[in-house]
């Protein structure tokens, strides 16, 4: 089996970064990106790329536990990308990178992450609301109704994802608000790696955080005209967890003007461990006529 007919050895692949061997100040390390069908890069591989070039600068006992990152150009998927890791602080406990994604010269996500070592301390989560189905409740979605493009898109993610209560592809059904639940999984296994889980992690992250915005205004992705692109994106790791097992991602929108709008997100395990939590500010454009 391919690459293109694997989608998760092709996310395998693409969080395998490369060093380039070259010495600067900082640290270079080179990737490359999924086949998108609309020809752009998809926001979460980049993210995902910029957390393992930092994670390759530290020892694997200091993880990350949060960043905050800017989605600056439009990346081209048929070109290679390339990370450069700012060694900022290396603290007793916590380090601090920044990792820039550069094509063609310039940046296309900026990203500062910290890591820390795992210590003792206070501990509490919010819990996992109740009422929700199971994923063996709920029906898969059938994408032969979708536009081709979309339709590739779909076939060659490399995550299953069921909505509650409906996915928004193609109509918005039931009320509209800003709130929805998604589960969610790789396709097949994964290595046993944490490292490669919290990138996983991270990917997943930015995969259907956007459509709270769009579920509380009714409106679909196939909305001829539609344009939504993410502006930034944070996340805090709070616990281990692993992306082959189902995660329940559960999503809110607090606020949308002026074209944009503010999605939050938590991310629980199946028996309802808080293991992430996301935030990020996305672009909405929806045609007036």
């Amino acid at each position: 089996m391919t690459d293109s007919e694997d989608p998760v050895a092709s996310l395998l692949e693409v969080l395998d970064l490369r060093d380039a061997g070259a010495r600067t100040t900082e640290d270079i390390f080179t990737g490359v990106s999924q086949a998108m069908p609309f020809g752009r890069v998809y926001g979460g591989q980049v993210l995902a790329q910029s957390i393992v070039a930092a994670s390759r600068t530290l020892s694997p006992e200091r993880t990350v536990h949060s960043m905050h990152g800017y989605f600056l150009r439009p990346g081209d998927p048929a070109d290679g990308i390339t990370f450069s890791v700012d060694r900022i602080h290396d603290g007793r406990s916590f380090s601090t990178r920044r990792t820039q994604a550069y094509q063609a010269g310039v940046p296309i996500f900026s990203m500062i992450a910290s890591f820390q070592d795992d210590d003792p301390g206070l501990e509490h989560a919010e819990p996992m609301p109740d009422g929700i189905p199971l994923p063996e409740d709920l029906p898969e979605f059938d994408p032969r109704g979708l536009h081709p493009l979309s339709r590739r898109m779909f076939s060659e993610r490399p995550a299953d994802v069921l909505h509650v209560p409906s996915p928004l592809y193609t109509s918005v059904e039931g009320p509209h608000v800003p709130r929805q639940a998604v589960w969610m999984r790789t396709r097949r296994r994964l290595p046993d790696d944490p490292a490669v889980h919290r990138a996983a992690l991270a990917y997943l992250s930015d995969l259907t955080i956007q459509e709270t915005i769009l579920r509380a205004h009714g409106v679909a992705w196939s909305t001829p005209g539609l344009k939504v692109a993410s502006l930034d994106h944070a996340m805090w790791w709070h616990r281990p967890g692993r992306v082959d097992d189902w995660l329940l991602y559960v999503q809110e929108s607090p606020n949308a003007r002026g074209g944009r709008g503010l999605s939050t997100g938590r991310i629980y395990t199946r028996d309802g461990l808080l293991v992430a939590s996301v935030a990020q500010e996305i672009m909405v454009r929806v045609p007036t006529d």
